[in-house]
């Protein structure tokens, strides 16, 4: 296994959160599922340590998303939905703050890969999902999924232009994905009359500092320095302007974690580099 994986599993152990929201490509098929389950529960125990399928083991390229999710299973309370490819829950269970929901765009499953394109099923349930929550009033709502569609890295649109468009109208707070070996956080996102829906571009941000309006737009940010070697960040990309914070193997370079603490009127993030690392970004939302 990777010594930056274990490095930010320590970092995780230090933080002791609640619970780990893992956004896919587990071991890349380095040893077994069991043996990457093994160094995860060697480190933290039995904290959840909650998965949503990468491109590396949704259909088996490097392990089984059905067997991760085996040996590292859902152990929150409440969960709704298919755990490991798409689901919901509402942390914590009684009064909760925030509704975290996982999909699973752009990614191929032994099926082939899942419909999330406009009115679609799986486009319906991340939207009622989305709706549910606001119903309920949990103050809070983070969607994670593996792939992104804003990005520097060697990536484009994979998770979809129309579920990216969707998340944006829905003002999700906070966007998490994975699957670029990279650290990269936009500004809060929004459509203002003059922004069309081909949205990474720069007019789109409707706030560019690092203290954010909730309510006023989505914040992305890709979370991908978990052990893996670390890629360059394209400065030249088209995407650039609605970013706010970027790491990788060029500028910066750092394994971490992402960090987020909540209450009913604010959320704080932070990214926390792993021992011997320096870089950081840090942004707030709040009411």
């Amino acid at each position: 296994m990777q010594d930056g994986a274990r490095a930010v599993l320590d970092k995780i152990k230090e933080l002791q959160p609640d619970f780990n929201f893992h956004l896919g490509d587990l071991s890349y098929g380095q040893g077994t599922e069991e043996e990457f389950c093994k160094m995860v529960t060697d480190k933290l125990g039995d904290l959840p340590f909650q998965l949503v399928a990468g491109n590396h083991e949704s259909n088996g390229e490097g392990g089984h998303i059905r067997n991760y999710v085996k040996c590292l299973p859902n152990r929150m309370p409440g969960l709704e939905g298919e755990y490991g490819t798409q689901w919901y829950i509402d942390v914590p269970r009684e009064k909760p703050l925030v509704r975290l929901i996982a999909v699973s765009p752009g990614i191929a499953f032994d099926q082939g890969d899942l419909d999330y394109s406009e009115g679609s099923k799986r486009w319906q349930w991340t939207e009622d999902a989305i709706d549910g929550a606001r119903a309920a009033d949990i103050p809070w709502t983070v969607v994670g999924m593996h792939t992104a569609c804003f990005s520097m890295g060697d990536y484009s649109c994979e998770a979809g232009q129309a579920l990216t468009d969707l998340l944006i109208e829905k003002k999700v707070d906070l966007v998490l994905t994975g699957h670029e070996h990279l650290y990269q956080r936009t500004f809060q996102l929004g459509l203002p009359n003059d922004c069309s829906k081909v949205l990474a571009r720069g007019k789109c941000a409707v706030d560019d500092d690092d203290s954010f309006a909730k309510g006023a737009g989505t914040v992305f940010a890709t979370s991908g320095l978990g052990g893996k070697s670390i890629r360059d960040i394209n400065t030249e990309d088209s995407d650039k302007p609605v970013f706010a914070a970027w790491s990788g193997s060029n500028k910066d370079p750092a394994f971490g974690t992402l960090d987020i603490k909540l209450t009913g009127s604010r959320m704080d993030v932070k990214f926390v580099p792993a021992e011997g690392y320096s870089f950081k970004d840090s942004f707030s939302i709040a009411k």
